[in-house]
């Protein structure tokens, strides 16, 4: 008598997940529930905060934007241009001319307006101040009669502006300094003079060497001289 063949029984398993199913995104109601909790608010509260960060940094860049001295420029300056505004400029990246190792640039105003052949610079710092000027404003707009002054600018870009009679139509040089750049410039005693920040965002920093002590409450410096600064 044969033996019947035994069978092979392979257990039935059933899997209770559809691998092809998706899973819902929590519904409306859940949300609902969510913001009903009380750890809720911390949450709602971030994200107010954010929203009102966002809003004023965009309020800002947007007023800076609209200023009349923010004006885009790109206009590539050439070394004649930069003559008829008395200025010089040189990287402020190692290595330059004034820059001679990685602790960065050190300069003497005078003695490297002299060397680049600056006419109408201060002879000595009987006067120096040092300032700061925010995006938007600006510096000077006046004119000295009893002194000369040289100016070493960095920081920012910057619109620096120079009486001159040899400029027509204008009566006066203009040019823009960038912000990874450092200008030595010289105003003559009787030359008016202006320096504008029309960086979005740096502050451009400036130092003034006289050779003279300024009264500004003399008649000695015309004040306002452009309308349009």
């Amino acid at each position: 008598m044969m033996a019947n063949p035994r069978r092979n029984s392979y257990p039935n398993y059933q899997s209770s997940e559809n691998p092809f199913q998706t899973h819902s995104l929590p519904s409306v109601s859940s949300l609902v529930y969510f913001f009903k909790k009380p750890h809720a608010f911390p949450f709602l509260l971030s994200i107010f905060l954010l929203l009102t960060w966002i809003s004023l940094r965009l309020q800002r860049s947007s007023q800076f934007s609209s200023s009349p001295h923010l004006h885009q420029t790109h206009n590539k300056w050439s070394r004649e241009d930069d003559q008829k505004a008395n200025l010089v400029r040189f990287s402020s990246a190692f290595p330059s001319q004034i820059s001679k190792d990685k602790r960065g640039w050190l300069l003497d105003p005078i003695t490297l307006a002299l060397d680049a052949a600056i006419s109408g610079g201060a002879v000595s710092c009987a006067s120096v101040h040092l300032g700061e000027i925010r995006p938007g404003g600006f510096r000077g707009n006046h004119r000295h009669h009893n002194c000369n002054e040289t100016f070493v600018i960095w920081g920012a870009k910057t619109k620096f502006r120079l009486q001159n009679t040899q400029v027509v139509d204008k009566g006066y040089a203009e040019v823009v300094i960038s912000a990874d750049e450092v200008a030595v410039a010289t105003s003559p005693s009787g030359t008016a003079h202006a320096l504008v920040n029309v960086d979005p965002i740096r502050s451009t920093f400036f130092l003034g060497c006289q050779d003279s002590v300024i009264d500004y409450n003399s008649s000695t410096t015309d004040f306002k001289v452009w309308k349009d600064i």
